[in-house]
């Protein structure tokens, strides 16, 4: 039990003593709510965080979770070996692929994966910057709402303010990496196939599919990392973080009564 509800329970305790009778089920439950308002104000009034201090703490654990998340996305394998971010066949070719791999074509279906996954990890290191920018205009009011906010919710605030130049960002170097890996041809192979007669006289835009995979990953991985600084203090690797993080988790474990 932590002191604050030690002292809560003790007000409770004594107040029922005071009043020389028993209280009633609700005057009880007023009582601790009361108390418990009490309590959360003290707490708040001798730790409390300013918005420089908030703000500060933000931006470090940002600029450390994005710096994490593009360099594990944005190196060979860092897509292809991670199976939950690894690019696989758009959905409408799951069943050309599956039927090549049972007529023994199953190389080639490996040589388009392999290459998808490969212009994601390309085009990955694109983003810090964009991140950084992102940061860098964040307001005190965003950082407040982001620090009080879920487990992903600087991830989410970041895919609001940067998908649109993300995706301006990739879209060429996905094309060149998939043009150089040999992409396009294992694709066209693909979909000639006499099993992918549903791609007969259609397009689909196999780039546009790729920066969308990309992002998906690199936000995924930019969620891990978030999640970890603000649930595990041995991810706060900072004072500033510590600080921060350190004072939201004993804050949010007050509002829930724990």
């Amino acid at each position: 039990m932590i002191p604050a509800r030690k002292s809560v329970l003790r007000v409770a305790f004594a107040a029922s003593l005071l009043s020389g009778a028993c209280l009633a089920q609700s005057q009880l439950d007023q009582l601790w709510n009361q108390a418990k308002t009490v309590a959360r104000s003290a707490s708040a009034s001798k730790s409390g965080l300013s918005d420089g201090k908030i703000s500060d703490g933000l931006r470090q654990a940002l600029t450390i979770s994005t710096g994490k998340a593009v360099a594990s996305t944005g190196r060979t394998d860092g897509f292809f070996k991670n199976a939950a971010i690894k690019i696989l066949l758009p959905d409408k070719l799951q069943k050309v692929g599956k039927g090549m791999r049972m007529l023994g074509m199953g190389a080639q279906v490996d040589q388009l994966e392999l290459g998808m996954n490969r212009a994601a990890e390309q085009a990955a290191p694109e983003a810090k910057q964009i991140f950084l920018n992102a940061v860098s205009q964040m307001t005190f009011a965003d950082a407040r709402q982001i620090l009080s906010g879920n487990d992903t919710a600087a991830t989410e605030y970041f895919r609001d303010k940067s998908t649109a130049q993300l995706t301006e960002a990739f879209a060429p170097i996905v094309h060149r990496a998939m043009e150089n890996v040999g992409v396009v041809q294992q694709y066209n192979r693909l979909i000639q196939n006499p099993a992918a007669p549903y791609f007969a006289g259609k397009k689909f835009d196999l780039d546009q599919y790729v920066v969308q995979k990309t992002l998906d990953g690199l936000f995924y991985e930019l969620g891990q990392e978030e999640r970890r600084i603000r649930t595990n203090p041995a991810a706060q690797t900072t004072a500033l973080l510590k600080q921060v993080f350190g004072r939201q988790a004993q804050s949010n474990e007050l509002e829930s009564g724990r």
